[in-house]
């Protein structure tokens, strides 16, 4: 009679011990996998534009002192600044306050502040020209440009960098020519026109304010 009553109790363990298997089991796969019940990810949103840059009123610059036009352009809001010999000499600005402003790129008017502004200068005691001579830099050429009147800097910077280039004082002080900005072509070999394969080129000049 135990036996029979312990073999009883064992069976029915072992039914309490499958149904609960089994309810498990069910539980577990009506049960959304992360993947399934996910919802659909937004898209990242786009990076914004480049909001644009904000419109100052440049002031026209033309006749004052070189540094006084920074100042007042700075002041507009305009920081981009850059200056040129108006003379076509390739002359450093680098004492602004020794320079005057012949005119301005762009003219005075609203303009985005992150605009480049380039004023063409010479220095206070020069005459500004009819028109702009070095608002473009010297360009590289094939062909043996016209120096004649140039400054000798303005000159070289025409020439491939590896050309072999004498000049020499035409003057019969035989000065050395050091600050080639300051001295003008008088004259040049080969002649404008010849085509430049590599030959040597040999100038001679003398101080802008001299006569060749």
């Amino acid at each position: 009679m135990r036996i029979k009553t312990t073999t009883l109790i064992a069976g029915a363990a072992l039914v309490l011990t499958l149904t609960a298997c089994e309810g498990g089991s069910k539980t577990g796969s009506d049960k959304p996998s992360p993947a399934q019940s996910a919802e659909p990810t937004a898209a990242a949103p786009t990076k914004a534009p480049k909001a644009d840059a904000e419109v100052g009123a440049l002031p026209d610059m033309t006749g004052k002192g070189l540094q006084s036009a920074q100042d007042q352009a700075q002041a507009a809001g305009f920081y981009n600044l850059h200056s040129h010999d108006a003379l076509g000499r390739g002359r450093m600005q680098a004492l602004d306050r020794n320079w005057k402003v012949c005119g301005q790129t762009p003219t005075a008017g609203e303009h985005p502040t992150d605009v480049k502004i380039d004023f063409a200068a010479v220095k206070l005691e020069e005459s500004c020209p009819a028109n702009d001579q070095g608002g473009t830099d010297p360009q590289v050429s094939t062909t043996m440009p016209d120096f004649t009147g140039k400054s000798v800097k303005v000159a070289r910077e025409s020439l491939e960098s590896s050309t072999s280039l004498t000049v020499t004082d035409a003057s019969p002080q035989d000065r050395m020519v050091i600050v080639e900005s300051n001295w003008q072509v008088c004259t040049q070999e080969p002649a404008a026109g010849t085509k430049l394969d590599g030959q040597p080129v040999t100038l001679t000049a003398v101080k802008f304010d001299e006569s060749c």
